[in-house]
C-alpha cells in the first residue's frame, strides 16, 4: 500500500481548520488574503513505514498550509506565537471531535514561556524593520503594524492569562502605521513602550512558569492509540496490522 499523498491527509484527516492572518486579527481590508491554517491528525499506521508523514503540508487551496498533530502541539508547547494564534483564532473553519479536544487544551499551553519567544521573534523583526530603514530610508509598514499587534498580544497574554487575537479598538491606530500616516520615530516609542510592558508583566503574570507538557502527551497517545484501534477495525484481515496493534498497543490499555 502506498502511502497517503499529503493534500490527501489534509483533506481526509484535518482536525481543525480556521483562517488566520489580518481577517483573524480584525485587520482586513478589502484586497486581504484569506490564510487557512489546519491541524491534521495522520493514521497510525503511516508512522509504520520507512518513509513518515509530513510534519506540515502546504496547501491544497491557496494560502493554505497545515500541521501534522504531534508537530503542532511541540510547537504549541514552545510557544510558538503563530501556532498559539492558530488555536486561538475566533475564525473557526472546520473541528471534530478531537479538534475540539485540542481546543480544551489551549490552556495547557500557554506559559510564562511566551515572553521569550515572542520577544524574541519580535526582536528579528525588528532588526529587519531598522536595515529597511537605514537601506530605504522607510521600514515595510506592514510589517511594522503586524510586530506592534504581536508585541500588543504578548503584553496582553502576560496580564490576563488569555490570548486575544483579534486587535479589538486598535484596529484604526494600527491600520494607520500599515499605511504610513504615522512617523516612525512615534512607532519606534510606541514598540518600546509596549516591549517594557510586556516585560513588567511576565514577572506578576497569572501564567505558569511552563506547559502542562504531561497533558498534552496524554492526549496525543491516547489520540494515536485510537487511530491504531481503527486501523484494527479497517483491515480484519490485515495480519500485519493486526499483529502490531494487538501486541503493542491494545497491550498497553
Amino acid at each position: 500500500m502506498q502511502p497517503p499523498h499529503p493534500h490527501s491527509l489534509v483533506r481526509d484527516h484535518t482536525v481543525y481548520a480556521c483562517v488566520m492572518g489580518s481577517r483573524a486579527f480584525g485587520l482586513a481590508t478589502d484586497d486581504s488574503d484569506t490564510d487557512l491554517r489546519g491541524v491534521f491528525l495522520a493514521p497510525t499506521e503511516t508512522f509504520w513505514r520507512f518513509e513518515k508523514p509530513p510534519t506540515h503540508v502546504e496547501g491544497p487551496a491557496e494560502e493554505q498550509f497545515s500541521w501534522e498533530l504531534e508537530r503542532f502541539c511541540n510547537l504549541a508547547l514552545r510557544a510558538n506565537p503563530n501556532i498559539l494564534e492558530c488555536l486561538h483564532s475566533p475564525l473557526v473553519e472546520h473541528v471534530d471531535a478531537t479538534g475540539r479536544e485540542l481546543l480544551a487544551l489551549r490552556g495547557a499551553f500557554l506559559s510564562r514561556q511566551a515572553h521569550e519567544t515572542f520577544a524574541r521573534y519580535a526582536l528579528g523583526q525588528r532588526k529587519k524593520l531598522d536595515a529597511d530603514v537605514r537601506t530605504h530610508g522607510a521600514p515595510r509598514w506592514k510589517h511594522a503594524m503586524h510586530l506592534l499587534r504581536l508585541l500588543m498580544s504578548c503584553r496582553d497574554l502576560l496580564r490576563t492569562g488569555t490570548l486575544t487575537v483579534d486587535v479589538g479598538d486598535q484596529r484604526e491606530p494600527l491600520l494607520a502605521v500599515k499605511h504610513g500616516e504615522m512617523a516612525w520615530a512615534r512607532v519606534e516609542s510606541w514598540m518600546a513602550r509596549l516591549a517594557t510592558e510586556a516585560e513588567e508583566a511576565v514577572h506578576r503574570s497569572p501564567l505558569p512558569p511552563e506547559p502542562d507538557r504531561a497533558r498534552v502527551e496524554d492526549f496525543l497517545v491516547r489520540t494515536r492509540r485510537a487511530s491504531a484501534l481503527r486501523a484494527v477495525e479497517a483491515n480484519p484481515d490485515d495480519e500485519v496490522v493486526q499483529r502490531v496493534v494487538r501486541g503493542r498497543v491494545l497491550r498497553e490499555r
